[in-house]
């Protein structure tokens, strides 16, 4: 029973807060409400992947908030202020994040810092910084229509960025669950030192862990960029914390080595769903921030008591 609520807990949490919101609001369960919710949660969804990665590793990734900053300004100070293609504009900016992602992992392996802690809380200012100084402190508007695409595209009245999501979704699925590359990030998680001594590459393993993270953020900055056709340097703030309880909530585990791809992004709809359902009842933004910190909470929580079943159950065999 344990095992199946750990498997299926947040599924199930999701379909029955959806069945609530439809009782309680008519306008929930429509079908421009849902893709509402698609298109509003693709920003999380792609940064809740980024930070799935190091929490599977036991770390943490506290800059991916700054790094879609940073890589936005960066694709609209090409696009706009160089005149550059904007495919070329946004590869560089998908480049730019990922590189400054390829650093925390080199700040951590190479360095030997004690804990990614240190190293992405560092990197949030730094990104945050270079935003700053890029833009002049000043947002950059009137993007190219290729940026606005993805984040106000639709296919078949489907919103493009849910199909990007979609897509990403499906390819870290596979990288996790059937790569060599998959199995060396959970099992970092559960014994670093075990899989350092069979042989495996750890830091390198870290290494595109990190990149990994700064690239979903690039791509969730080319997805916000497109939305508000616009780049500011203050975008994503707070927006780390937003994808770490996305991540928790679908059942990742702060301790390292559990936590899966589907599970993330229904911890993501759930917030999202979650924050919607608020919105059509009018309860105060302020009042929904408290909730959903209270939501995180209770995921953590529920995550230490089941490890300390598994710690007695394993004693007590």
């Amino acid at each position: 029973m344990s095992n199946f609520l750990r498997r299926f807990g947040a599924l199930i949490g999701l379909i029955c807060l959806c069945i609530v919101l439809s009782i309680i609001s008519e306008h929930f369960l429509t079908f421009n409400n849902v893709m509402n919710i698609l298109k509003q949660s693709s920003i999380n969804a792609l940064l809740a992947l980024g930070v799935l990665l190091p929490i599977l590793t036991g770390g943490i990734d506290l800059s991916v908030g700054s790094i879609q900053a940073f890589s936005m300004c960066v694709m609209a100070f090409f696009a706009v202020k160089m005149g550059v293609n904007p495919v070329i504009a946004v590869i560089m900016g998908i480049f730019a994040g990922t590189a400054l992602g390829y650093c925390n992992g080199l700040l951590l392996t190479k360095l030997k810092l004690p804990h990614p802690f240190i190293s992405t809380l560092g990197m949030m200012n730094i990104a945050r910084g270079l935003s700053l100084i890029i833009t002049a402190g000043f947002p950059i508007s009137g993007l190219p229509l290729l940026i606005r695409f993805f984040g106000t595209g639709e296919m078949m009245r489907i919103p493009v960025p849910a199909i990007l999501v979609l897509i990403v979704y499906l390819i870290y699925y596979v990288i996790l669950n059937h790569t060599p590359f998959g199995r060396y990030v959970y099992a970092i998680g559960s014994n670093r030192e075990a899989v350092r001594l069979s042989g495996v590459n750890v830091d390198r393993v870290l290494n595109i862990v990190f990149a990994s993270a700064g690239f979903l953020a690039s791509l969730s900055a080319l997805v916000l960029a497109g939305r508000v056709n616009s780049a500011y340097p203050l975008a994503g703030l707070g927006a780390e914390l937003d994808a770490i309880a996305g991540a928790v909530i679908g059942g990742a585990s702060l301790f390292g080595g559990e936590g899966t791809v589907g599970g993330t992004i229904i911890g993501v709809l759930i917030m999202g769903v979650l924050r919607n359902g608020l919105n059509l009842l009018n309860v105060s933004a302020y009042w929904q921030t408290v909730i959903i910190g209270a939501v995180v909470i209770l995921a953590v929580w529920v995550d230490v008591l089941r490890k300390q079943a598994e710690y007695k159950s394993s004693i007590a065999r």
